[in-house]
């Protein structure tokens, strides 16, 4: 008999990801997700409970079992642990591949013990989907797969062969279609467990993903952002050697001859610093000298304006429309928008993302009333395809043609950065084709009072 340790696996801790559909030749892709200190306590606690377990049914129930086989499989585990721990006391990350023959010799061990005590008639035999539940947890599709069909091959060695069930009195044989129930309820659980667990664990991994790819974005666009002030900051700094240079030039051209050869170069240094004072102190100026910065706050229709400013392609024609529902909203003032990264970075990459689709033209329509503000990004392209519609903004989704090869991030991305600021994002196709963003705030969110 033995005994495993399956809730040790939650103790597994889920490194960030690089890739989301590994193949045989992406063993490295996932690698760094468990430390090899993980795994040498998890089969420290199998051991334990296997010696525990073999003591007891030898020692207390009087169980005949086969000692020195049982005791040599678990020999052997506790020899790999011990030579495991040499290796930098287990500190190592472990390499995708490397992880998988580590659980892959724990299943077998597991097997061989289950074997020399009954097979699958052994209540432990259970524990066979204890490694494969971690595995699914922290390995690739390819490794899980692996060892989903090596679980599946043990489980029909142990149907097939393995030694008496240890017991005072020798035992009936199990009937066989009860036999052939158990290893099929097990290996229905082996698919399932394995399934449901790794498309958990990934779907967390993708989120994980994509909101830290959200986060750099926005960390860039929020070191853009700063430049203003750090303009200012330097014009401060420049303000007083400027001033010396001025002075200087001043005092020269004072003390030298009016037929002096380097008069004119002087009186050019001077005007040269008087620009530059001037350039210096225009980034220097207040926001609340002349009622606030000129670039902090912009009409609806210039932010869109310089959102999509730097995804334009020459051959896409790009329209910028302003109030196209007119009739009751007409005479509303334009929204005063404070240039958010998050509103910049969001709208810029619907914009991009409509260029790499449109056939010749994108359009987007900023429109307003007295209480909300919307702004409409339109192309003349495929548009969505149907069937992801209603998933569209999930993270690693190709939104578009799957020939594109696009992950979905950008949409996400940008969703999660206009919502953000208090947007509503929806997403649909238009009546003459293409697709169609339409991003809505309340006014009360977009401008709020200072």
């Amino acid at each position: 008999m033995t005994v495993g340790s399956a809730a040790a696996a939650s103790s597994v801790r889920h490194a960030p990801t690089h890739g989301n559909r590994p193949g045989p030749a992406q063993w490295t892709n996932l690698d760094g997700r468990v430390t090899l200190r993980t795994l040498i306590l998890i089969r420290w606690i199998a051991v334990i409970g296997q010696l525990a377990t073999v003591a007891s049914v030898q020692l207390v129930m009087g169980f005949p079992l086969p000692l020195g086989p049982v005791l040599a499989a678990i020999g052997a585990s506790v020899l790999l642990n011990l030579v495991a721990m040499a290796q930098r006391g287990g500190r190592l990350r472990l390499a995708d591949r490397d992880a998988a023959l580590y659980l892959g010799y724990d299943m077998l061990q597991l097997t061989l013990l289950l074997y020399l005590t009954g097979g699958l008639a052994n209540p432990f035999a259970i524990l066979l989907l204890a490694p494969m539940t971690v595995a699914a947890a922290i390995l690739s599709r390819y490794s899980v797969v692996l060892l989903t069909g090596l679980n599946l091959v043990c489980l029909t060695v142990l149907a097939l062969w393995h030694f008496p069930l240890p017991w005072p009195e020798p035992m009936p044989s199990v009937a066989p279609l009860y036999a052939f129930g158990i290893w099929l309820s097990l290996s229905v659980s082996a698919g399932f467990i394995s399934g449901y667990v790794f498309r958990v664990a990934e779907e967390a991994r993708r989120f994980a993903n994509a909101l830290s790819a959200s986060q750099v974005a926005l960390a860039r666009e929020q070191r853009l952002s700063s430049l203003g002030a750090l303009a200012a900051a330097a014009a401060h700094e420049l303000g007083s050697p400027l001033g010396t240079i001025a002075v200087v030039a001043k005092e020269l051209l004072h003390d030298m001859p009016p037929d002096s050869p380097y008069t004119e170069d002087v009186a050019l240094l001077q005007s040269q610093v008087m620009r530059c004072r001037e350039i210096l102190a225009e980034l220097a100026r207040k926001p609340e000298a002349d009622g606030g910065d000129p670039f902090e706050r912009l009409p609806l229709t210039a932010l869109v304006e310089a959102a999509g400013a730097p995804h334009r392609l020459g051959h896409i024609q790009f329209v910028v429309e302003r109030n196209s529902a007119a009739g009751d909203t007409a005479g509303v003032e334009e929204p005063i928008v404070r240039r958010s990264p998050e509103i910049i970075h969001g709208l810029g990459n619907f914009i991009q993302n409509a260029h790499q689709f449109a056939s010749g033209r994108v359009t987007v329509v900023a429109s307003w009333d007295a209480k909300s503000a919307t702004v409409a990004v339109m192309d003349d392209g495929p548009g969505y395809p149907a069937h992801l519609l209603s998933r569209i903004g999930e993270p690693y989704l190709s939104a578009r043609s799957e020939r594109s090869g696009h992950m979905g991030l950008g949409i996400f991305i940008a969703q999660t950065l206009l919502e953000k600021t208090g947007a509503l994002v929806a997403f649909s196709n238009n009546r003459s084709g293409g697709a169609r963003v339409v991003v809505r705030w309340d006014r009360g969110v977009l401008e709020p009072e200072d």
